[in-house]
């Protein structure tokens, strides 16, 4: 390496990759920091405020909880530091950098509020403890601050006079000295510095802009001056709530209040009024006069953000005052349908029938608890979001949700938990709920609802955004969310059909109970369980995930892992003759597992790994066998084992029995993925399900693995969930004859 320079900067794939890292590790920068005083194991590498490049590298690997990380991004990394300090060391391996520096750094990439992130860079560099930074310091915090913006592709001409400007502001007495309440009060009053630090708002927040750095593919216009927004990066901020755009040096000037989620007052309860921002409408047709809105070097048009019809301005004056909420109508709840509970009494007391009803658990920023009285007819909608399910299409998906209904019905998964969602919505009638993320999600939805204890149990519909999607495909959501319109999406819930889907106990007996070893993941069966090669395929896909995340960032990735781990398993099985170390009773009845079998599933849904039907096709719609059994038909047996019987037994979610397969090997579970064999081989059919190991198996349980020492397993009926299965696709076929799989 003869040319420092090479170094100097970060490629968009490395800090790609670091960011990957970072979303993993769940250390913080300030608990690594400690190592490096006192008698902390790293203080050997620092000198001064000085760490050598060994340093540096255990800094990294600590922080990012990482064993292995690429040579080339800790050399590009530590040289980068050099950089900016103005050394001109040209090998990594030699010179050191500021630990300050770093810790800032990653302090600024990482989650958290940015209060706290402002208050603990601004206290890296107070070394005398004073509460005082000079401006050569300030700088050094600003130049950390403008490095993360460019890397996260920001137009930085535009960031440094705003930072330059809020330094001159928060310096009011000119001393060249800025203390910490000077800086926390300067930094949370400039949004772009906010939007950077990561900014964050609580529903209590009421009324404030959401604000998010957006590269627009399309001319478009700041709501505030009017003139175009400039850049090849990422030109301007837009509300998430609103879609109020404005230039980063114009968000100040942007008026206050952006939405309101709730009713402030009485009027307001009575109708929900249109909410028109201006813009946003460019190539689209008015919704009143039909006629296309043009747009000529300037804002044109009008949108409501409760209904999402678009006007030409002189249209205003002929659209009703009061807005339907539009196509969306049946899941959204309007502001008018949120209010303080005061209000609520008043109005009783008003009419002389006082409310004995209990308060809602939220409440505003007064303290006032809210309360929920939903639109005639409709069925509002709950959706739980999880933001890291399929890389970051969570969180685009988060924020379109936000838009299209009330924020206070969109809840982010990794804040809280599905709890705060459905305390609020605990007493609304004939709600449901929108699961964004994997079947692994989905089980903690449905896990949430058992210990919610709610007054009816709400049906649940599910966007799929993990790897498998096996629950989402035998509900007709499909395979994986690829950028469909989720309009679209709201119109299929809104059409769906209610499904009860039999949920299953699983307990775990070990022989040693005091014999170490993974702990169970579940326990309750969605989807499925399994032993043997599937299991092990699973979990040395885990154990390297775990081991390297930043390896596992997308679908395609994870499926050519599992083709590798396939691969391998098929030339070391290290599952074969399974049946010398385990035993199945069905209902009583024991299982002959005589054969070449390297692999045992329990199925409660027709779909695993993806979409494999390990059982054999559906001969007739999901949830036709629990509606003949409630109709008087002939109830099933407790249990079938008869090979010709199960030849012509039906699985179905609903009918409160399991299907016992068994898998010869990867090969054949190729096979079967492919379409090159119809099914593994049928075993049972039955109500419950116990299982003796007598060595250390690999087991998984709805695509969770775990390695399990010898023991014994009970799997008994728990309960039954309602789903919502969408409804059947269009026929593709001209004159519309074809039939959709739920008939054939």
């Amino acid at each position: 390496m003869s040319d420092g320079k090479e170094w100097a900067t970060l490629s968009p794939e490395e800090f790609t990759q670091l960011q990957k890292y970072i979303d993993y590790s769940s250390k913080k920068v300030q608990d690594v920091l400690k190592e490096f005083y006192g008698e902390g194991t790293l203080s050997q590498h620092r000198q001064g405020d000085l760490i050598d490049f060994e340093g540096f590298k255990l800094f990294l690997k600590t922080y990012l909880e990482a064993e292995e990380i690429k040579d080339a991004l800790c050399c590009h990394l530590f040289m980068s530091f050099q950089t900016t300090a103005g050394q001109t060391t040209k090998e990594p391996a030699s010179g050191f950098v500021c630990v300050n520096d770093v810790s800032c750094y990653f302090s600024l990439l990482e989650g958290g509020r940015p209060e706290d992130k402002l208050e603990f860079t601004f206290k890296l560099y107070d070394k005398d403890g004073n509460g005082l930074l000079d401006n050569s310091e300030v700088d050094r915090i600003i130049t950390q601050m403008m490095r993360v913006a460019e890397y996260l592709d920001w137009d930085v001409t535009e960031l440094k006079p705003i930072l330059q400007e809020m330094m001159r502001e928060i310096d009011y007495d000119s001393s060249g000295t800025v203390s910490l309440s000077e800086w926390l009060r300067g930094g949370a009053t400039t949004v772009p510095l906010l939007v950077l630090l990561g900014l964050e708002t609580t529903m209590k927040d009421d009324g404030q802009h959401l604000w998010r750095l957006k590269h627009f593919n399309r001319p478009v216009y700041c709501n505030v001056c009017e003139t175009l927004l400039l850049g090849l990066r990422k030109q301007g901020l837009r509300c998430t709530f609103c879609k109020y755009i404005v230039h980063e040096r114009c968000a100040r000037k942007a008026p206050l209040s952006c939405i309101s989620t709730y009713a402030k007052n009485r009027r307001d309860t009575n109708v929900q009024a249109h909410v028109w921002v201006r813009g946003g409408c460019d190539g689209s047709k008015c919704d009143k006069c039909q006629k296309k809105i043009k747009s000529f070097q300037s804002l044109t048009g009008m949108h409501c953000v409760w209904c999402h019809q678009k006007i030409h301005d002189e249209c205003l004056s002929l659209m009703p005052s009061t807005c339907d909420c539009g196509t969306l109508r049946d899941h959204i709840l309007p502001p008018s349908a949120i209010y303080p509970v005061v209000l609520e009494r008043q109005n009783s007391q008003k009419n002389g029938t006082p409310s004995d009803e209990p308060a809602q658990p939220f409440t505003t920023p007064e303290g006032q608890a809210l309360r929920i009285i939903p639109l005639p007819d409709t069925h509002p909608l709950l959706v739980f979001v999880n933001p890291k399910s399929g890389g970051k299409q969570g969180e685009r998906v988060l924020r379109k949700f936000q838009y299209l209904l009330n924020p206070r019905q969109v809840y982010n998964l990794l804040k809280g938990g599905p709890g705060p969602g459905l305390n609020f919505f605990r007493d609304i009638p004939n709600f449901r709920i929108l699961v964004c993320g994997g079947d692994g999600t989905v089980g903690w939805i449905l896990d949430a609802i058992d210990k919610a204890n709610l007054p009816s149990r709400p049906p649940v519909a599910v966007l799929p955004l993990g790897t498998g999607n096996d629950l989402a495909r035998c509900l007709r959501w499909g395979g994986g969310y690829d950028g469909e319109n989720l309009v679209k999406i709201l119109k299929d819930i809104e059409a769906s059909s209610i499904i009860q889907m039999d949920r299953w106990s699983v307990q775990v007996m070990p022989d040693n109970p005091d014999e170490k070893g993974d702990p169970v993941p579940y326990e309750i069966i969605n989807n499925y369980f399994s032993i043997g090669v599937d299991a092990s395929i699973a979990h040395r896909f885990h154990v390297m995930r775990e081991k390297y995340p930043e390896k596992f960032n997308s679908r395609m990735k994870n499926k050519l892992w599992y083709f590798e781990f396939a691969t391998s398993e098929t030339l070391f099985a290290t599952c074969k003759k399974l049946k010398e170390c385990l035993s199945i009773e069905c209902c009583g009845q024991s299982l002959d597992l005589s054969g070449a079998l390297s692999g045992i599933a329990v199925l409660n849904i027709p779909s695993m790994h993806g979409g494999s039907n390990l059982w054999g096709e559906t001969k007739r719609p999901l949830g036709e066998a629990a509606a003949r059994s409630t109709a008087g038909g002939a109830a099933q047996p407790q249990v079938i084992t008869e090979t010709e019987i199960l030849k012509n037994c039906v699985q179905d979610l609903s009918d409160r029995r399991m299907e016992v397969v068994g898998l010869e090997g990867v090969f054949e579970m190729g096979q079967i993925y492919t379409g090159l064999k119809n099914a593994g081989t049928r075993l049972a059919k039955c109500s419950e399900i116990t299982l003796r190991t007598f060595k250390h198996l690999p087991m998984q349980i709805d695509g969770e693995p775990w390695m399990q020492a010898p023991c014994t397993i009970r799997i008994t009926h728990k309960n039954q969930a309602p789903m919502l299965i969408a409804p059947p696709p269009r026929s593709s076929s001209f004159f519309g004859l074809k039939k959709g799989p739920q008939e054939t």
